[in-house]
């Protein structure tokens, strides 16, 4: 990092797997970063940094950058090396479609399970029925596109693994709470994220993330 370039401030929380992803990059590519603890609420100071009040959000010296992918991009291009995107535009473009494919395709999807899933919620026969419906043949297609070879676009780790990691788990997991079948299952996805968890990165994302929930379950208690 040059002399000029201040430390990217990270701002969200750790039980988000948008933040994780974001956070993750930055460790993977030994960038020095600080974080700000941030329950994407609506003040003036989170909005005028993120205008919908999401996390994550960044402040760099240059100003502050919301929405996670953008965030990414940013990061590539701000610290490009070690790489997490190859160099030829088609493979770089195979590694965005995979993220789509894993974020808009697969995590969004089962997002609406999440209520019931980890909340303590009733989700509506109707929506489970759907989304089971729906998952299984997104799963299905994204099994076309990821490799797990080792890493999920292929011989490199990328930004796809960024994604991947802190989504594909909480895809299980909820389609496992709520009707009790994994639907990535038939996919290399579990020998894979077994392999990831090895990386001292990864195991830094995981044990911040369960202090972060059991702060967060401490929290929910002081309110009761």
């Amino acid at each position: 990092m040059s002399t000029n370039q201040q430390p990217i401030t990270l701002c969200g929380f750790a039980v988000s797997n948008y933040y994780n992803k974001v956070k993750l990059a930055l460790l993977e590519k030994g960038v020095s970063f600080n974080e700000e603890l941030n329950w994407a609420t609506k003040d003036e100071a989170t909005l005028a940094a993120s205008p919908l009040g999401k996390v994550p959000f960044i402040r760099t010296e240059q100003g502050p950058l919301s929405e996670s992918q953008v965030i990414m991009e940013y990061i590539e291009d701000r610290y490009p090396t070690p790489a997490l995107m190859p160099a030829d535009p088609f493979e770089r473009a195979k590694v965005r479609e995979l993220v789509q494919y894993i974020e808009l395709h697969l995590e969004l999807v089962a997002r609406r399970l999440y209520p019931q899933a980890f909340f303590g919620g009733k989700v509506e026969q109707s929506v489970i029925d759907t989304t089971r419906k729906e998952l299984e043949r997104n799963v299905g297609a994204f099994a076309k596109l990821a490799r797990f070879s080792p890493f999920i676009a292929g011989d490199a780790f990328t930004t796809a693994d960024c994604s991947a990691i802190v989504s594909l788990p909480l895809i299980s997991a909820a389609a496992k709470t709520v009707w009790g079948e994994d639907p990535l299952a038939a996919t290399p996805a579990r020998d894979y994220l077994k392999r990831m968890g090895e990386r001292p990165q990864v195991q830094r994302i995981m044990a911040d993330r369960k202090a972060n929930l059991e702060l967060r379950a401490q929290m929910s208690a002081n309110k009761g």
